[in-house]
């Protein structure tokens, strides 16, 4: 089993890592670049950060907390939000950034997701699928896909959608439940595993960690090469350290 990969993610607005619940009622967290400093030091795998509210004001991710980021990162990270062309992701991979990750703009043109990955190589390109379910009845799919930060409907089953960019050429998924953002209340573990098994290349599990078994839930249940998280580790309620001794401890494969 290779080894998974233990993620913070970090929402960024207006210069500051800020979290929510359910994509909303955002609080302040810490400045990006202190963030990214103490997570290096911790041994986090990876670092991803979300210019959350890009899209949705439809802007580009601004380039100044990323070009301080890049100075101060010692692990591989991405950056998403309000990317949707390939000079806004040459702009950032320029500056250092590791990779790129799409959502909104990729479901907008699906044929970026092929440009991108012909142009940058599929291992430096993500997709972000946002997902919701839908009660029956809704005349939805039960998993959709959302978009603009959760605030639009698509009509897209996610698991199609999943297979469609792994189709295109993507490397990996980062799969967030609009549902379980934030609520501390565990990953949504049909949503991940669903999207687990119809895909080949690797899943990361996102929104809702609140404790060590959510972590382990995700990768046993849910099928997930990497768990991500936020509140629990901005607020120091689990370290990265603490996760990874966890999950080694129960016998899966991380980097210590």
């Amino acid at each position: 089993m290779p080894e998974v990969r233990i993620i913070p993610c970090l929402d960024v607005r207006e210069g500051r890592v800020v979290k929510g619940v359910k994509f909303v009622n955002l609080r302040d967290a810490r400045d990006p670049v202190e963030a990214a400093t103490a997570y290096c030091r911790e041994g986090a795998d990876e670092l991803v950060f979300l210019d959350i509210f890009a899209t949705v004001e439809n802007r580009k991710t601004r380039l100044e907390w990323v070009k301080r980021v890049c100075d101060v990162t010692t692990v591989p990270f991405a950056v998403g939000g309000g990317i949707g062309s390939l000079e806004d992701m040459k702009a950032l991979l320029d500056l250092g950034v590791d990779k790129v990750s799409i959502n909104t703009a990729a479901v907008r043109n699906p044929e970026l997701v092929r440009e991108a990955a012909r142009e940058f190589g599929k291992e430096r390109l993500v997709v972000a699928i946002d997902g919701r379910k839908n009660p029956p009845g809704s005349g939805l799919p039960r998993l959709e896909v959302v978009v603009k930060s959760g605030t639009e409907s698509t009509g897209i089953e996610i698991t199609d959608w999943a297979k469609r960019v792994e189709e295109l050429g993507v490397g990996e998924i980062l799969l967030t439940s609009k549902d379980a953002d934030g609520t501390k209340e565990g990953y949504d573990l049909e949503m991940t595993k669903a999207v687990a098994e119809a895909v080949r290349i690797p899943v990361t599990a996102s929104g809702g960690a609140g404790k060590l078994e959510h972590l382990y839930e995700a990768v046993v249940i849910g099928k997930a090469a990497a768990v991500l998280a936020a509140t629990i580790f901005h607020f120091g309620e689990i370290s990265i350290p603490e996760a990874k001794r966890y999950l080694k401890d129960k016998g899966i494969s991380v980097r210590i």
